[in-house]
């Protein structure tokens, strides 16, 4: 069947406007880590993969599409769910570096398809499904966080840090100044909890923060055992 030009035209314009919809510009990437010691220890529950207790590590929480004025894309594409053939290859890694501590206990399979669906959708003209995710694994191995901190003389010993020695610590590591965020215990203490670094649109470098979150940190915050 033959579509007359003006149909054609509309329904060129239409694909185009749906590509663009999926494929949404963005600015950099926030790379975020979390500390599972904070993140067990307040009054929200908190449950141990069913692949067993995470390692005394920061985790991944996600990769996240920013605009330079603060705002953020997200859940771009709804027919985009996340194919767990694309990242068999990647689970065991994934269990290791990015392990969900949400309850119920799972397999972390929820908490990447939420991410890839919230988030990754948003970068798709960038990173197909398994580049997103090996994209964040490189990342981690690259800022090594946990030994940053341990180089500085900064360990998860339930003992309190001066906030600016911590992000000296992870700046001097990185190359870049960080994002922190802390969350309170029961007992009403800061507690260090996640970290954001700021990535090229590429997923692969790190750059200086356009914008950094704002935290409700202390001066001098705890970073919990775990």
């Amino acid at each position: 069947m033959k579509l007359s030009l003006p149909v054609f035209i509309k329904l060129l314009i239409l694909h185009c406007l749906t590509v663009l919809c999926v494929s949404q510009d963005f600015d950099f990437f926030y790379f975020v880590q979390q500390w599972p010691g904070s993140y067990c220890d307040t009054k929200h529950s908190c449950c141990y993969p069913k692949t067993g207790k995470p390692a005394s590590d920061f985790g991944i929480h996600g990769l996240w599409p920013n605009y330079k004025n603060g705002r953020y894309p997200q859940n771009c594409n709804p027919d985009s769910e996340l194919d767990e053939s694309q990242i068999s290859e990647l689970t065991s890694t994934l269990q290791k570096d990015w392990p969900s501590l949400s309850c119920p206990s799972s397999n972390g399979y929820r908490f990447w398809s939420h991410e890839w669906e919230k988030h990754g959708t948003c970068a798709e003209s960038e990173l197909g499904q398994r580049d997103y995710f090996e994209a964040a694994l490189k990342l981690k191995q690259k800022a090594n966080l946990l030994q940053a901190l341990k180089n500085a003389g900064i360990k998860p010993d339930d003992e309190f840090y001066d906030l600016d020695s911590i992000e000296e610590a992870i700046k001097g590591a990185v190359g870049f100044a960080p994002g922190l965020e802390c969350n309170v215990d029961q007992s009403k203490n800061a507690q260090l909890f996640q970290v954001y670094l700021c990535v090229d649109t590429s997923g692969s470098d790190f750059i200086e923060c356009p914008i950094l979150p704002r935290g409700r940190c202390q001066s001098r915050v705890q970073f919990p055992k775990f």
